[in-house]
């Protein structure tokens, strides 16, 4: 396996199935070298039974590098070696530019959030939809929000054309349809527009393999795991509908759904002291729908007690549209603006990410490469998050 150091850092390259591998991701453990990705990385337990009966000299390899600092994977899969070392000299540190696609109640709601709390790595907020009056409508009334005598402190909203939604950092697809009315009887109203929102991701999907976008395409549109996977399949895909490698990477593709569903359970465990050890030690797998995962806590995982907390925040949208009203303030504000903003930070959020070919939640960074949280999960929660990655698995 090739060994490179690149500035500070080191890079190991490998060649694995595109299909199921990312392109590059941050190396946190030896056993990371040892196999390819799976469900099971999620586990600190897991990595280091495999670290443990790794080739030797391969692991003293890796603990050296991990000693000295950053570690990335790097797929020749997805480009040679000599295109990842140039894509590792871009310079990440300049303000983003943002683009935004449909500005109904959610795009609006993320759009005003990320206007209000992005200046410090947001230069420019680019907005598309269908309606151009709704984009003057963004443009005047968000460029009249500022502070005064410092005009420039927050980033302007710039209307785009179709053509120019691809040229951008990170991409935000907020389009949705088929949304059941307030007062319908749907339990999960997420699967339900799935095949519309399956359709349309797959049109922009393909426009960003034709752009050649190497940004982030962030998805923010229900249901997020499965479109995260319908998106980078269909910008994959040639005329014929073959996989080909030439459209977006796997981590290039990102889903905000879980951000509020930990919110939701943040809420309900400062209402009820039985759950407080989540504020603390809590985490949030899955998807943003039923196969939600809460966890209590980490170090004393209780089985009964994070079941009650996940029921609750998997009803708490059923609790508004009860009051009348459709529960999207919270998730546009929680799973995408927030969540987005700590992205393009570097920071630990909640979003959904490529595992193995299935996009699912849990905490992570990007940072060069992406890094998912490790943690010692005892195996009554493995096998919560092993249920909930099987069920997105099944759907296409």
């Amino acid at each position: 396996m090739e060994q490179k150091l690149i500035g500070t850092t080191t890079v190991f390259f490998t060649d694995r199935c595109r299909e199921k591998n990312k392109g590059i991701l941050k190396l946190t453990h030896p056993a990371m070298l040892a196999e390819e990705e799976t469900l099971r990385w999620l586990d600190s337990v897991h990595l280091d039974e495999v670290a443990a009966n790794m080739d030797a000299d391969l692991r003293t390899v890796a603990e050296n590098a991990l000693s000295k600092g950053t570690v990335l994977l790097a797929n020749t899969a997805w480009k040679t070696a000599d295109e990842w070392e140039k894509w590792l000299q871009i310079d990440n540190k300049k303000k983003k530019r943002v683009h935004l696609l449909a500005l109904g109640d959610v795009g609006s709601t993320v759009l005003t959030a990320l206007k209000l709390m992005g200046g410090d790595c947001i230069e420019t907020l680019g907005i598309y939809d269908v309606n151009p009056d709704v984009c003057a409508r963004w443009e005047t009334e968000l460029n009249q929000a500022v502070f005064p005598w410092d005009y420039d402190a927050l980033p302007t909203v710039e209307i785009l054309t179709e053509e120019q939604l691809f040229d951008c950092d990170m991409f935000v697809f907020c389009a949705s349809k088929g949304i059941p009315p307030v007062g319908s009887q749907v339990q999960d109203v997420r699967m339900v527009q799935y095949e519309a929102n399956k359709g349309i991701i797959s049109i922009f999907a393909k426009k960003a393999r034709d752009a050649k976008f190497d940004g982030l395409f962030a998805v923010v549109s229900d249901p997020v795991d499965p479109l995260c996977r319908a998106a980078f399949l269909a910008s994959n895909e040639d005329e014929t509908g073959i996989f080909d490698g030439k459209g977006l990477r796997p981590e290039q593709v990102q889903g905000y759904g879980l951000g509020v569903m930990n919110a939701r359970a943040a809420y309900y465990a400062k209402q009820n002291p039985n759950f407080a050890d989540f504020l603390t030690e809590g985490r949030a797998f899955g998807p943003h729908g039923q196969d939600l995962v809460i966890v209590n806590s980490i170090a004393n995982y209780d089985d009964e007690r994070s079941k009650a907390l996940t029921k609750l925040a998997i009803e708490a949208n059923l609790r508004m549209r009860e009051l009348g009203f459709k529960p999207y303030v919270a998730p546009a504000i929680s799973s995408a603006a927030i969540s987005l903003l700590l992205t393009l930070r570097g920071e630990w959020h909640y979003s959904s990410n490529f595992l193995n070919g299935v996009y699912m939640g849990s905490k992570n960074r990007t940072t060069l490469g992406v890094e998912i949280e490790s943690l010692p999960l005892p195996y009554a929660l493995f096998k919560r998050i092993q249920k909930a990655y099987d069920g997105l698995e099944m759907i296409r």
